[in-house]
């Protein structure tokens, strides 16, 4: 774990949780885990503030305090949120959205829970007289358990009171002790993982009520909640994080061939992934093998292509230098692979290029992709195959050379390393450099966190006073008040305050929209380092 990730996670845990949940998670990723009288100690903070984290058994055997500790990785999925939630919408709708979002928001929750909220917020935003069915949001509910975007939260790791009360056995003299171990649960080490229960919730979404209803109904509201049962109590469910990463893997694959080739070709390798998303491990370097007889047979009804065509386009496709697809043997019409590692690979490679090309110019771009693909090069070499004069060649190498984008190797002649019997030999090691890049997107989206949380910091009063006006606007329009009641509080705020406001907020959106586009780099990015790491 480096300082730019550790920084970048304590900005996501400040903003969405506040200072003392920021101050006891950036401890915990310093120093691991520990129990609670450390990081009461360490920290200084009461006892009732706690971060985002999980926990488990002491490392010293039963008996020993709880430990609690946390993960890098749980916590920048916190700047994905808007992504998952924006993929969920286009997948499944509204219904789809809210209720990933709930799920987001409380980390986990019941099944009858979710849907009576998702449907009441549902509700609320439709036309007075309609409501929406409980029905509805459980079926989108189970379609999300389906697909794999949900899953069940793992149970909890507690000893029984029957291995607490019956001690264990003195060890065997000489007889080494097993290590304890404490590793959590996953969500997939259970069978019953995806199973939707059978829950009886039969009804349709409320809108809220009104302040005098509430004191009248909230007695028997609370009595009718403690008798009411629906099937599922204690089975919490939580967003599956992997599957939406799997998804977005398949999107970016998917659009990396539509741009290289075309719709079509995207729409067969779109099938292809379609059809091994059950088949094929989430760590596979590729799925696993389709024939074409297959791959005919289970494209989209609206793509009219003949047999002899898609035998075209799946050569097209293995063809190609990107070597997203791989022909694995002749039986069924030809056995056909998507190259996961290889197409990663290709679409880091691409990321690389269009970093050095945005920063240092075509002519450094095109010296790199030469390294990229001839692998070492001598200066005099670089010079001649990438056609650029040789003083400017060499001043463009030194300035990727300083950036760490491209390495020198020395190839000595002879032991003692004399300049004269000395080749130097310019190179490009692609997975450091990827790592590197990754680091410099943690200190970018970092860097807009912080301008973005000091502009709102300056203009705190004006906001503040936008959103009391925008809360007395609502309440008036609920309320029935006249046009001009209205127009006299919009007034309110002067003409070059709604400038101030309207320059703020595009500030603060483009910043957002940087964060979201920086975040899709470090997907990429991610992606190809953690199938870079499971294949070596």
């Amino acid at each position: 774990m480096t300082a730019q990730e550790v920084r970048l996670c304590g900005l996501l845990l400040q903003e969405h949780f506040g200072e003392m949940v920021e101050k006891v998670g950036t401890h915990l990723l310093k120093s691991g885990a520990q129990n609670l009288r450390m990081i009461l100690h360490e920290t200084g903070i009461s006892l009732d503030l706690h971060g985002a984290c999980v926990f488990s058994s002491g490392r010293k055997g039963p008996g020993s305090p709880t430990e609690y500790r946390t993960s890098c990785d749980r916590i920048l999925r916190i700047l994905r949120y808007p992504r998952y939630i924006y993929t969920a919408k286009t997948l499944y709708g509204d219904t789809g959205e809210l209720i990933i979002e709930e799920l987001l928001q409380r980390g986990h929750m019941t099944m009858s829970s979710t849907v009576k909220t998702v449907a009441d917020r549902l509700t609320q935003n439709m036309e007075d007289g309609r409501s929406m069915d409980y029905n509805d949001v459980s079926n989108s509910f189970s379609n999300l358990v389906e697909t794999h975007f949900l899953q069940r939260c793992p149970p909890p790791p507690r000893a029984g009171p029957k291995e607490s009360a019956t001690p264990a056995p003195p060890p065997v003299p000489g007889t080494p002790t097993p290590p304890i171990s404490t590793s959590l649960p996953t969500a997939e080490s259970f069978p019953d993982c995806y199973k939707v229960p059978h829950v009886t919730l039969i009804g349709r979404g409320k809108r809220p009520l009104s302040s005098e209803d509430v004191d009248d109904q909230r007695n028997a509201k609370k009595a009718k909640m403690d008798s009411e049962t629906h099937g599922d109590e204690g089975i919490c469910w939580q967003v599956n994080f992997e599957r939406f990463h799997l998804h977005f893997r398949d999107q970016a694959i998917i659009s990396a061939v539509a741009n290289k080739l075309d719709q079509t070709s995207s729409e067969i390798v779109r099938t292809m992934l379609r059809m091994s998303e059950v088949t094929t491990s989430p760590s596979a370097t590729c799925t696993k093998p389709l024939s074409a007889n297959e791959i005919f047979r289970s494209l989209p009804t609206n793509y009219n292509i003949a047999r002899p065509i898609l035998d075209q386009y799946l050569t097209l496709l293995v063809d190609d230098p990107m070597e997203f697809v791989g022909k694995a043997g002749e039986s069924g019409g030809g056995m056909y692979v998507v190259n996961m590692h290889r197409a990663l690979a290709n679409l880091a490679r691409a990321t690389l290029e269009s970093v050095v090309q945005e920063r240092f110019g075509s002519r450094s771009a095109r010296i790199f992709r030469l390294l990229l693909r001839k692998r070492h090069l001598e200066q005099k070499q670089v010079e001649d195959f990438a056609m650029i004069p040789a003083k400017e060649a060499k001043d463009m190498l030194y300035s990727l050379l300083s950036q760490n984008l491209v390495q020198l190797q020395e190839v000595p002649k002879t032991p003692d390393y004399a300049p004269s019997r000395t080749f130097y030999l310019y190179t490009v090691n692609q997975l450091p450099t990827a790592r590197m890049l990754l680091q410099n997107c943690y200190k970018t989206v970092a860097n807009l966190i912080e301008r973005r949380l000091y502009e709102s910091k300056e203009s705190k009063r004006l906001l503040e006073k936008s959103q009391r006006i925008e809360a007395i606007l609502a309440s008036l329009q609920a309320s029935g008040a006249e046009p001009e009641q209205l127009t006299e509080v919009e007034e309110m705020i002067t003409a070059p305050e709604k400038q101030q406001l309207d320059a703020l907020r595009l500030h603060i959106n483009k910043l957002d929209s940087a964060e979201n586009q920086v975040d899709e780099t470090i997907f990429l990015i991610e992606s190809y380092v953690n199938s870079t790491t499971t294949t070596s």
